[in-house]
């Protein structure tokens, strides 16, 4: 068969070719560390991924099935998505907060009949009537109670052979691979269909920074997120290794960095700014973490790299793409997400897909020059897939500009974005500048509503512990950094954002709460910012107190 050489081969990218040549080529080298479980070697973790395999055959599971896996980080997780996929199955992970009529809604999208789920979730799956096709569970962990009308599995005791009946024909590099769910913050989830080819585009590409088989990668995003599931991929694909966490922990990330030896790390939203802001220790730069991504990039990105002795990348992508855009090392441009990634084509447009010129803000979408480097769908949702899809280019639903020397800002997310009097807000930006006072340890900006029209601009601010934070001290220091409308009216002091299992601050719940009674007014504390007047030039602030 004659391979289009811009598809990687079956041993690049399949995980049942790949987990045979890492096995062969090094039966001895650790692949896997784990908080309380022996680690994984390459010959280990092929015994165990084959016995696991022949038990899901054993009930059933064939190539191009679909199987629901609901557990957290660790061993079991791994185990079950490596089998899966060694069948020829399809992988479909689901974030552990679900439940309710979102949890119903994955799993009848799912289409899966089984699923993999820890005893402990159990109860939320007794909550819902409506399971699609699930009619047996593989518990992990004592069930207390088993729910009615599912015929229950102890994963311990799973019966079946050592050894699984090979898939009915070679499993392909565009065979999928996984369905990931997207959290959900525009409407109900979407199941993106992920290859394996995407998979390996996305970091699996040797071009990617810190990807190489004398690597280690602390995988402290969940794995049924992509920032946890691609990049412990790309480990495996590559000959690295992985330490698997079972979450972030700002205040035991170095000690989880140096216990496992981690050299690569990737920290997602607020995880960057919990790093960086926490006090400054002798022994910072003492750690064999040599490469750190992290999306979105913080603002001294010099001080992080002297500081902790590592690089620094950004990047921009989502669970539907393969990483188009990647930054240089230790970018100094404040804001970047980078520029793109051979492979793939990106335009910035508006509305009409028409082209925006250089410096002005469009919608990013994007296409590849080989088949199979992005998702291939969302989940019996065709008119989903043909919106996401129209006039041949992947759209992302993000905002962004380009300069004219090739680089991208990230913006906002479309639905994100804030009009405030006739002026279209980034809340992203507006972010980045509260984020640079002294004592911000994380920070949301969100759209409320104006009584005259339109949004006012709200900030949800959490101190570093042990910091206070004076709203009219902070006004003061935003009001030389941004335009006068950009200066949030409504301060609102946390002691933590709310934020998803990803560590994404979920902005939907602050902006259902929206204006608190604790919530700073500036207006009300008499400060008014109003453009100045002038004949040339741009405006400026001009306070007026009442």
């Amino acid at each position: 068969m004659t391979m289009d050489p811009r598809v990687p081969s079956r041993d690049a990218c399949v995980l049942y070719d790949v987990l045979h040549r890492r096995a062969q080529e090094a039966p001895d080298e650790i692949f896997a560390l784990f908080e309380e479980d022996p680690p994984w070697t390459n010959a280990s973790m092929l015994a165990d991924v084959r016995r696991t395999a022949a038990a899901l055959q054993a009930l059933g599971v064939a190539q191009g099935d679909t199987v629901v896996c609901w557990l957290p980080n660790g061993p079991h997780m791994v185990r079950f998505w490596f089998a899966l996929n060694y069948l020829g199955a399809v992988y479909v992970p689901i974030n552990t907060a679900y439940r309710g009529g979102l949890l119903s809604h994955v799993l009848v999208n799912s289409g899966a009949a089984i699923a993999v789920v820890h005893a402990e979730l159990l109860p939320r799956l007794a909550e819902i009537e409506e399971r699609g096709a699930v009619r047996t569970v593989i518990t992990v962990g004592a069930v207390q109670e088993p729910v009615a009308g599912l015929e229950h599995l102890d994963a311990a005791t799973l019966p079946g052979p050592d050894a699984p009946e090979p898939p009915p024909r070679p499993t392909e590099p565009w065979d999928t691979q996984a369905i990931l769910y997207t959290s959900g913050t525009t409407g109900p989830s979407k199941g993106v269909l992920s290859s394996y080819a995407q998979a390996r585009a996305m970091f699996g590409h040797p071009e990617m920074p810190g990807m190489g088989p004398t690597e280690r990668y602390m995988i402290n995003m969940p794995m049924f997120h992509v920032g946890g599931a691609t990049l412990l991929y790309a480990m495996l694909i590559n000959g690295g290794s992985v330490a698997v966490v079972s979450h972030f922990s700002g205040e035991r990330f170095w000690s989880q960095i140096r216990d496992t030896q981690s050299t690569v790390v990737f920290l997602l939203g607020v995880m960057g700014n919990f790093v960086a802001s926490r006090p400054p220790a002798p022994d910072d730069a003492d750690n064999p973490l040599k490469t750190a991504y992290i999306v979105p990039l913080i603002d001294d990105v010099e001080g992080f790299r002297t500081r902790f002795g590592c690089d620094v990348y950004t990047i921009f992508n989502m669970t539907e793409l393969g990483a188009p855009i990647l930054s240089d090392v230790n970018p100094t441009l404040r804001g970047t997400c980078g520029r793109v990634r051979p492979g793939h084509e990106i335009r910035l447009v508006d509305a009409n897909d028409c082209e925006v010129p250089v410096g002005e803000v469009g919608e990013i979408i994007v296409r590849t020059d080989g088949p199979w480097m992005m998702n291939h769908g969302y989940n019996a949702n065709a008119e989903a897939t043909a919106a996401a899809w129209r006039n041949g280019w992947f759209h992302t639903g993000d905002a962004a500009r380009r300069d004219a020397d090739g680089n991208y800002f990230f913006v906002d997310r479309l639905k994100d974005a804030i009009r405030r009097r006739g002026e279209n807000i980034s809340s992203m930006e507006v972010e980045v500048e509260i984020a640079a006072f002294p004592g911000v340890r994380e920070v949301a900006v969100i759209a409320v509503p104006s009584e005259i029209s339109e949004d006012e601009v709200l900030a949800a601010v959490a101190p570093v512990p042990g910091a206070t934070i004076d709203p009219l001290e902070l006004i003061e220091f935003l009001r030389p950094r941004m335009a006068y409308y950009m200066v949030p009216r409504y301060i609102r002091i946390l002691d933590e954002l709310p934020k998803t299992p990803t560590s994404k601050v979920r902005k939907t719940l602050l902006r259902e709460e929206a204006i608190t009674a604790e919530t700073w007014d500036r207006e009300a504390a008499g400060i008014i910012l109003r453009g100045e007047r002038l004949s040339q030039g741009t405006s400026d602030h001009q306070p007026v107190k009442g």
